[in-house]
């Protein structure tokens, strides 16, 4: 099994749908599925911090990755985590049951193969010893904000770039000059770089990120969409486009991913908000900043032509 690059766009972070029982909402979870899809994403990112993995058991994270893969069908790749602490012969074991799944390839966390006070050598030897245990599964990396934010240098991320295993990198420096060194580093490689901030999205894609992989795209997926596939042949909209991200984005970040589920309600999307990792209780104020973004967002739609996002 030979990595080969990933097609660039946007990377949905996606989210799990639950009942109001807390239970996975398998239905739910596939018309979401096709809502992305219908979206343009090029990717998508399961059992991730969005999809609250953390409060998924580990059959669950199994049975959402595959869910997922079911109904792609083969359309866009499919990623999901694969390392959630222990030793690295039981992350291991876990990674080789995630690629099972079905998925593109199984996704490392930077911050569970090394403690926060560890040292970088420490973590190239448990990725090399990672790497040794899951051959040729496809792999990827996201510095994950828990348990800690491991931020991998550019000579780390080089390194790993040049093993050939792996193929997609979360990053969350939310630092453009960071992510440029990174590129550089990796360049010639099949790993390719999706940016999870969004104020410094249209600044990375100019650098040579593969795409963007961010939160906000779960309420308003097409406009990132619109922004990877024209920020070079409409750079003067991009750039506009790219400001009011920017402010959108200060909001998606409240009570997430409760709102970013609100706000997918009243997109017409029959899940509910139930959330595991952060039940949120939504306020008027709430109420009303939900409804002037997604107002925003058909002034926005209008536009730059993007069709009405409907769900099927």
């Amino acid at each position: 099994m030979q990595p080969t690059a990933l097609p660039a766009g946007l990377y949905l972070v996606m989210l799990t749908p639950f009942h109001t029982s807390s239970a996975v909402d398998w239905d739910g979870l596939d018309r979401l599925t096709d809502w992305y899809l219908q979206a343009g994403a090029a990717g998508l990112f399961s059992v991730c911090l969005s999809s609250e993995m953390y409060d998924l058991t580990p059959d669950e994270r199994l049975r959402v990755a595959a869910r997922v893969v079911q109904r792609a069908s083969g359309r866009v790749p499919v990623l999901a985590t694969g390392t959630f602490g222990g030793t690295v012969d039981e992350q291991a074991a876990f990674v080789r049951r995630m690629a099972d799944t079905g998925v593109t390839a199984v996704v490392v966390i930077t911050s569970q193969l090394a403690g926060a006070d560890e040292p970088e050598a420490r973590f190239i030897e448990r990725v090399d010893e990672l790497l040794a245990l899951t051959a040729p599964i496809p792999l990827g990396l996201y510095e994950c904000p828990a348990p800690y934010k491991r931020i991998l240098p550019a000579s780390t991320y080089g390194y790993l770039a040049h093993t050939g295993r792996f193929v997609f990198h979360k990053d969350t420096t939310c630092d453009a000059e960071a992510m440029r060194l990174k590129l550089a580093a990796g360049q010639g490689t099949p790993l390719q770089l999706f940016n999870a901030n969004t104020p410094t999205a249209l600044a990375t894609l100019r650098y040579g990120a593969a795409g963007v992989s961010c939160i906000a795209a779960n309420v308003y997926p097409e406009l990132l969409v619109w922004l990877c596939r024209n920020w070079r042949q409409r750079p003067a909209e991009a750039e506009h486009l790219q400001r009011i991200l920017s402010l959108m984005d200060l909001l998606v970040s409240v009570k997430y991913p409760s709102c970013a589920k609100r706000m997918l309600q009243l997109r017409g999307l029959p899940i509910e908000a139930a959330c595991r990792a952060n039940n949120a209780v939504f306020t008027g104020e709430d109420a009303v900043q939900h409804a002037n973004l997604l107002a925003v967002l058909d002034d926005l739609r209008v536009q730059l032509g993007i069709t009405d996002l409907t769900p099927a």
